[in-house]
């Protein structure tokens, strides 16, 4: 039976001062399926580990069903938590085959031999691996490996499946099809499910909801869709994949348009067209704001004056098979990436860029994060806004 999670005012410190969770509220479900997401540091191992009883917490309360399992002053131990764990490195053992591996999440139930023999078989054909079962985990290939892992996980029918950045150690074909198995056996299974990673495209292809982390706090908790079109940090729009980003300053604060609408322009030269975005909260005539653009918000277009917002210069094409993503280097003031056109446009060509309000967002300038958070979102997905090469 799925179970539901309540994770209240979490906190870990650690001795010497090392604050990894600062109060980190949750509640989850039974059956969803949450990814937790997040740059190294951000703190989300630390709440998965805390969950499965592997770290305690400083401060705060997790509760699992109806049971309380952890606060300030008592720890469930992780083998009375009803719960199961994938992890990163698979953690079978290397001396028992494929199907003793997969067993030995049955020894707690104490299962008549018969019967959990066919249950491990069962199981093994689910994952497609019936036919391996007396092979050992070092004749195996990473993704089979991975695919033990996770039946060793789901035959143990607990009601909550841990998932540790489970694909990170395959390469990108394999992931994707992993993920679709992930996917479509947990919830096959019935089972609440808790996954973690640095990969948005993986969060946002898996999950029922979404959990960005930053700096030990949870920043924006919501379905995928809502996380990646109302951002609501200038963290979480950077994390969740930007192409670019620019200065702007606000004209009209839009408070006398329906939509709420506000009209910016450039906060330096001339180089964005009057444009009208949409903006989660007013903002001041004359502020000084952040318009983040997303790759689903950015066109490439011709350079005639009323088809375009911005222009710029091809600094790189690549083809994508249904159409080329596009580099564009904007005057200087730096480059938009990933703008996709079903045509090529050459390298070193001029052209226009149009902007679409849907996939741009605009922040106030003082919501910005310190520089050492953007380089911790750097160092996970890449720069958002690269600076232009000199030709």
């Amino acid at each position: 039976m799925a179970e539901s999670i309540s994770i209240d005012q979490v906190s870990k410190e650690y001795p010497g001062g090392s604050v990894a969770l600062r109060e980190v509220s949750l509640q989850v479900d039974p059956g969803n399926f949450v990814v937790l997401l997040g740059p190294s540091g951000s703190g989300k191992t630390t709440l998965l580990r805390c969950l499965a009883g592997i770290e305690r917490v400083s401060s705060g309360q997790i509760t699992i069903g109806r049971t309380l399992v952890a606060s300030e002053q008592m720890h469930v131990p992780p083998d009375r938590r009803n719960l199961s764990m994938v992890f990163q490195d698979y953690a079978l053992w290397p001396h028992l085959r494929v199907r003793d591996n997969v067993a030995f999440a049955l020894r707690r139930k104490r299962l008549a031999r018969p019967d959990a023999r066919a249950a491990t078989q069962a199981m093994l054909d689910r994952v497609g691996l019936g036919r391996l079962a007396d092979r050992y985990p070092n004749e195996l290939s990473g993704g089979e490996q991975q695919r033990v892992a996770l039946a060793r996980a789901l035959v143990a029918d607990t009601g909550l499946v841990l998932c540790d950045e489970p694909l990170s150690n395959l390469d990108a074909d394999l992931r994707e099809r992993m993920r679709v198995e992930i996917s479509s056996l947990v919830r096959e299974a019935g089972a609440t499910a808790i996954y973690i990673t640095h990969d948005q495209a993986e969060a946002f292809a898996l999950a029922d909801q979404v959990g960005v982390l930053q700096a030990g706090r949870l920043v924006q908790f919501g379905r995928p869709e809502q996380v990646y079109t109302e951002p609501a940090t200038p963290f979480v729009a950077r994390f969740t994949g930007l192409s670019g980003e620019l200065a702007v300053r606000v004209r009209h604060d839009g408070t006398s348009n329906p939509d709420g609408s506000v009209e910016i322009e450039s906060a330096g030269p001339d180089l964005l067209r009057p444009f009208r975005a949409r903006s989660s909260e007013p903002r001041p005539s004359g502020s000084d704001a952040i318009l983040m653009i997303r790759p689903t918000g950015v066109q490439l277009v011709g350079t005639h004056a009323d088809e375009h917002h911005l222009a710029g210069t091809v600094a790189d094409v690549a083809f994508r098979g249904r159409g080329y993503e596009h580099a564009i280097d904007i005057a200087g003031h730096g480059r938009l990436t990933g703008v996709f056109a079903p045509i090529r446009a050459e390298r070193g060509e001029t052209v226009g860029v149009r902007l679409d309000p849907a996939g741009c967002h605009l922040f106030a300038a003082s919501q910005d994060a310190s520089a050492g958070q953007h380089e911790s979102a750097a160092a996970e997905v890449g720069p958002a806004i690269q600076p232009a090469v000199p030709a």
